[in-house]
């Protein structure tokens, strides 16, 4: 029997990902909208990196490409500090989204954006999920022939042959390339893993700690050991639209991982796996041909808007306990500011605080109360969505409005887009999941029953046919809305207000777009209030079609309602 030799090393690898990347939301979060959230990954790296320096430990850590291109310095820093940094792909992709010669499109990506961070080659590669050796060995060919030494990504099963369970070479036609799994115990009735992240949050620790020793006393290949940097970080926000196994599964017992870390660090020697390996990573690559990633930083950077003069919109956002979406709300509004110039129009924003019970008025100011271009109005009492957006319109001094939720569910780019229909003599635009080119997203059942049944009674009652009614992502003609006669100012008022313009003859042309569902806080609708609400309101709008007066569908503009008190 080979002698394990006292304080031998261990390896420790350490995942460089952020909350909103994680393979438990890749349903809810496309990485179109990555940049739209606030980030944490830098400051729980470098708490990471603060950490392993209290233990004077040295890691192998795996980075998103996306990431190195977002931020070289962050990745210099890995480096410098004594880590080893290696590749987990550019986005947070598993390989069902990948076929082979996208895999290795993907790899040399990440490779170049860390390369030019670092300075240093990329040794080693770990896949975003966890890989099996009976379908997806076929990785190991392609990082075989593109000079890769290791790869820590599969996930053995009792199915395998035994020694799959340890740090091994691999021969492949492209040559030889160590393999790093993820280490497991054998139960007797399968394998348990054992090696960091969720197992060590969910597993009782009394059961962890003694499989870990159990394997530092018998198995003389090294322990795998990783964690991720959003695992040091029990406040980062919490995505509400995940499903409850989903919540358990990324949110359970964040603050046991630190002191289990710490647990481990203090009890054994832990090491990256270049230095397992002993390799280095070579000659700097600073004077190497290493091609260059600037274009694929700036792939979507968005050309410069044409000269000339720029037409102004408004864009009125309503708000009521929104304090945890305003975060990312702000960051999608740069982009919407953006891409509005480039598009010909010269956008500004009103908030209307609907007399919200949370701290939605201070993050307001906070985020936004310092800039000319946007407008914060509070109502001293709750009006509901609909209210709020015609305070929004009449303080409006643009003849183009639009609105949105401050949720985002609908992609707030796609308004330069709905905006040149007014161009072309309409008088509403509003956004149409249910219509053919449209989509929905991982919005409960109960949601989309309740808005396809209401659109299918409002399609019998209206003279425009539209597949959608109840949608409150919209393009307006100020002149054409400003005095409609809405009752409603809750959710039915949005509906109440394409009936009246409907009823007085106006326009209303639909938009094809996608609806998600919301990623922070919770819908304020009330089902069963809304349902009976519905149906009232399609009585009185039948009402006014067959018996109404036009004193019903349009009023006088106050005069006191044109001079709302508006808080820069």
């Amino acid at each position: 029997m080979t002698s394990i030799p006292p304080n031998r090393k261990h390896v420790l690898t350490v995942l460089v990902e952020d909350y909103f990347q994680v393979g438990a939301f890749e349903k809810l979060i496309q990485e179109r909208n990555w940049t739209n959230f606030v980030p944490r990954y830098e400051s729980n790296t470098l708490k990471a990196l603060d950490l392993l320096d209290e233990y004077d430990t040295r890691a192998t850590f795996f980075v998103l490409g996306w990431i190195a291109d977002q931020n070289p310095s962050l990745i210099k820093t890995i480096s410098e500090r004594g880590h080893e940094v290696a590749s987990r792909g550019y986005y947070h992709r598993g390989l069902t989204n990948l076929s082979p010669e996208e895999f290795r499109e993907d790899l040399l990506r990440t490779n170049r954006a860390i390369e030019s961070a670092t300075g240093q080659k990329v040794l080693g590669y770990r896949a975003a999920t966890k890989l099996n050796f009976t379908e997806d060995a076929w990785v190991l060919d392609i990082l075989a022939e593109e000079g890769m030494h290791y790869d820590a990504s599969f996930m053995p099963n009792r199915r395998d042959r035994s020694n799959t369970r340890y740090a091994r070479e691999i021969s492949t036609k492209s040559g030889s390339i160590r393999e790093f799994p993820y280490s497991t115990l054998n139960t007797g009735l399968g394998l348990l893993p054992i090696s960091g992240g969720n197992y060590l949050r969910q597993i009782p620790h009394s059961f962890i700690r003694h499989a870990i020793s159990n394997w530092d006393r018998k198995i003389k290949e090294p322990f795998m050991f990783y964690f991720h940097v959003w695992e040091l970080d029990p406040e980062q926000p919490r995505i509400s639209a995940a499903s409850y196994y989903n919540r358990i599964r990324h949110y359970r017992k964040l603050e046991k991982m630190e002191w289990v870390i710490r647990e481990n660090l203090k009890a054994y020697g832990f090491t990256s796996i270049a230095n397992t390996m002993k390799l280095t990573a070579g000659k700097s690559l600073a004077e190497a041909a290493v091609p260059s990633t600037a274009g694929l930083r700036n792939e979507n950077k968005a050309q410069v808007s044409p000269e000339g003069i720029l037409t102004p919109v408004s864009v009125v956002m309503p708000c009521y306990n929104e304090q945890e979406s305003l975060p990312y709300l702000a960051n999608t509004l740069k982009k919407v500011e953006e891409n509005f110039r480039e598009n010909g129009y010269e956008p500004s924003f009103i908030f209307v605080d609907d007399c919200s019970k949370d701290n939605t008025s201070d993050v307001l100011k906070e985020l936004f109360g310092g800039d000319e271009s946007f407008t914060i109005i509070s109502h001293e009492a709750n009006k509901g969505v609909a209210g709020a957006i015609m305070t929004g319109i009449v303080a409006a001094e643009t003849e183009i409005v639009c609105s949105m939720d401050c949720d985002c569910t609908y992609d707030p780019l796609e308004l330069s887009k709905m905006i040149p229909f007014l161009e072309r003599g309409a008088d509403m635009v509003t956004a149409s999941p249910y219509h053919r080119d449209g989509g929905v997203r991982n919005v409960p059942g109960w949601r989309l029953f309740l808005s396809k049944g209401a659109s299918f009674l409002y399609r019998r009652t209206l003279k425009t046919k539209l597949d959608t009614y109840t949608s409150c992502f919209r393009v307006y003609r100020r002149s054409a809305v400003v005095k409609l006669n809405i009752r409603e100012t809750g959710f039915l008022g949005v509906a109440e207000m394409l009936g009246l313009l409907d009823m007085r003859g106006g326009r209303i042309v639909e938009y094809p777009a996608v609806l998600e569902v919301r990623l922070f806080g919770s819908s304020k609708m009330k089902t069963l209030k809304t349902i009976g609400g519905h149906l009232t309101l399609l009585s009185r709008l039948n009402k006014i079609r067959f018996f109404g007066k036009p004193d019903e569908i349009e009023v006088s503009l106050p005069e006191k309602m044109a001079k709302i008190p508006t808080n820069k």
